[in-house]
């Protein structure tokens, strides 16, 4: 499909069909990009997105366990009280 770049204030644009937007899964916020030579447009993802998930998972399967044994400090023999 071919398409025009417009004017929006000092910069350009291109309009994109509601079935594009829909088939490649995009919402209001995207991440734009150059991929050699290619602007790529892809949906934004959420930081830390799937991680509770992951954690149940996790969980769920006994991975969810610290490796090694907790190393006392100073402070849990000197200064720690529980109140």
């Amino acid at each position: 499909m071919k398409s025009r770049l417009v004017r929006i204030g000092n910069s350009r644009g291109i309009r994109l069909p509601k079935v594009l937007i829909e088939e490649a899964g995009l919402s209001d916020e995207v991440e734009v990009r150059v991929r050699e030579g290619a602007v790529v447009i892809t949906p934004a993802t959420r930081p830390r997105a799937g991680w509770a998930e992951a954690a149940r998972r996790a969980r769920q399967r006994g991975h969810d366990r610290l490796r090694d044994e907790p190393t006392p400090t100073r402070f849990d023999d000197e200064e720690w009280r529980w109140k």
